[in-house]
């Protein structure tokens, strides 16, 4: 039988302090949050590895949705520097754990997720894991959710090969956006600051995760 205390610890050692995360409080949630909660049963063994762990699949069993890897997680939630205060906005929560890391972190979170199957599960595991400061909410991704806006952080839980400008509108002027954005090995992750309702953004770390549906670059015609 998994030991998930000693799996959770070996994580954090071995894959979220060796890649520079030095914000304690992440730290300390990864130790403390139960990610094979936020996993299917049959896959809870697989956890705490170095990998995006499937949570959905399409009817002939492709992947369709999967949890950022841990490392991954952990460098965007550091460089979006979350404060106690915070307003922030995870758009493609999926099951919600990383939801559930920046519920502690912040003052409130609204947990976007367009799969309503995820959705609901997602609800189930953070009640389960006592975190009542996240409310999950259905609809397109692409869309984010205005409803709650403005948000002093935007949370893009996948990789982006295109960012839409809706989001720049639902951002407290400077207000921040972590993502990873590109396809494959060349990915990088990126951090944005609204200033006067415009993004402006810089590559932060090299990062490949699972491209969020509706959020690939349209096909450009070639001659």
């Amino acid at each position: 039988m998994t030991d998930f205390q000693v799996a959770r610890r070996m994580m954090v050692d071995g894959q979220i302090r060796t890649n520079d995360v030095t914000d304690l409080r992440i730290i300390a949630i990864m130790l403390e949050l139960p990610r094979e909660h936020f996993v299917p049963a049959a896959k809870a063994v697989l956890a705490y590895i170095d990998t995006h762990i499937a949570v959905a699949h399409s009817p002939d069993g492709r992947p369709t949705r999967r949890l950022l890897k841990p490392m991954v997680l952990a460098k965007l939630a550091q460089a979006a520097t979350v404060g106690e205060g915070d307003r922030v906005l995870v758009v493609g929560a999926a099951t919600g754990y990383s939801a559930a890391l920046l519920g502690r972190l912040a003052g409130s979170v609204v947990a976007l997720e367009e799969d309503t199957a995820l959705a609901h599960i997602a609800r189930d595991r953070l009640a389960a894991a006592g975190i009542g400061s996240v409310e999950v909410v259905s609809g397109p991704l692409t869309k984010g959710w205005p409803n709650g806006a403005p948000y002093d952080v935007i949370f893009i839980d996948g990789a982006i090969e295109t960012l839409p400008e809706t989001f720049a509108g639902q951002l407290k002027d400077g207000g921040r956006l972590v993502c990873v954005e590109g396809s494959g090995p060349a990915s990088k992750a990126k951090f944005y600051r609204s200033t006067g309702g415009e993004l402006s953004g810089r590559p932060i770390f090299d990062a490949a995760a699972p491209l969020l549906p509706g959020f690939a670059k349209p096909e450009s015609f070639v001659f």
